[in-house]
């Protein structure tokens, strides 16, 4: 398929804009319509946007108005599973927003109906799309194998919304990018994690915006993360700072586009220009190549699930304060998801899997 795919979008909000202003951007798509509960604010995202294209209530008018290719699902956590599952079950590939489900055993059930339905779906992880992120990876190469990842994140943002009200807005909402780049930079994925959070006392979310955990990975090499949400002022990037430490020595990216290290006992400093498709961008051109050539991208669900996992170790282990063995929370969450009312291609495909068989290579 060498056209620009017909793409639907499920989801008219903050990040549905940012979506529709990426499709329109793209010359790999073609915007075939808008669905919203709301569909008066899928309207006024098209002319902020100055898109052009069908409106619906529902994702289900759109599928059997326009036929498109794909569909972009940009609705709320919550709804991520039933949009998802009603578009793959119709034939149609799909590119979710992070995270993939408020559970891991939702993701299960996401992964085993894009099994029983042979189409894609990919989760945007849109913060592994970053040129530097890529140098400071193959930086960390050239140390050796690290002994400690660590990531700092202080940030105060005014979202208002869903976010305000959640649980662990931290840890579900915005940790997911910094675990999930972790696995992508040690290649490898975590055995066990500890973690604290909290919520200090002139926080405006309802539920913990602070949090620090450390996961050990295979190998034994641990990953630190340190963060809050309710930090104003000296704010690191929005992807943190890092630092990685191994026998050849340490080093260190900011988040953006300045990568640094010691190998071979003298200080470097390199500033790595922005790539030509950095963020959602970049998932989206990733999602276009996989479903004209068959290949299977590095968000693919299945791939995705060792990330969500490690937001959901850590928000058990901050919840018990109990060290938590992923390997033993897959375990449940395939149990769980074989308790959940789902079609019944989902569940014998679910009841097929040896649950560690959801945690694939990176």
């Amino acid at each position: 398929m060498t056209r620009p795919l017909r793409v639907v979008q499920v989801g008219a909000g903050a990040m549905g804009l940012a979506w529709l202003r990426t499709l329109a951007a793209s010359g790999d798509v073609e915007l075939a319509g808008v669905a919203d509960l709301d569909v008066e604010r899928a309207r006024a995202a098209l002319r902020e946007t100055g898109c052009a294209a069908p409106v619906a209530g529902s994702l289900g008018e759109l599928l059997a108005a326009v036929e498109p290719d794909a569909v972009v699902n940009v609705t709320v956590p919550a709804a991520h599973t039933a949009v998802s599952v009603e578009a793959l079950f119709a034939g149609v590939p799909v590119l979710c927003e992070k995270p993939a489900a408020p559970t891991l055993a939702e993701a299960l059930v996401q992964a085993a109906a894009s099994e029983a339905s042979g189409r894609l779906l990919m989760i945007s992880q849109s913060r592994r799309y970053y040129a530097a992120l890529a140098e400071y990876r193959q930086l960390i190469g050239r140390l050796g194998p690290p002994g400690l990842l660590t990531t700092s994140f202080f940030r105060g943002p005014r979202f208002g919304g869903f976010r305000d009200e959640m649980d662990q807005p931290l840890l579900v909402d915005m940790a997911i990018h910094a675990f999930d780049a972790a696995r992508y930079l040690l290649g490898a994925d975590p055995v066990s994690v500890t973690c604290e959070s909290w919520n200090p006392p002139w926080s405006w979310y309802r539920g913990d915006a602070s949090a620090t955990a450390t996961f050990q990975f295979e190998g034994g090499v641990r990953y630190v993360y340190n963060g809050s949400w309710c930090a104003d002022g000296l704010e690191t990037s929005w992807n943190g700072e890092w630092r990685a430490v191994g026998p050849g020595g340490s080093a260190t990216w900011d988040g953006e586009q300045r990568v640094g290290s010691s190998l071979d006992g003298a200080g470097a400093d390199l500033l790595v220009p922005p790539g030509e498709h950095e963020q959602i961008a970049g998932a989206l051109v990733e999602f276009v190549a996989a479903v004209r050539d068959g290949t299977v991208p590095s968000g693919a669900i299945a791939r995705n699930i060792g990330s969500l996992a490690m937001v959901e170790a850590a928000v058990r282990a901050a919840e018990t304060g109990e060290r938590v063995s992923i390997e033993e929370l897959l375990a449940r969450a395939h149990a769980e998801a074989l308790t959940l009312p789902v079609r019944e291609e989902i569940h014998a495909r679910l009841a097929s899997w040896d649950h560690v068989s959801a945690l694939p290579a990176r």
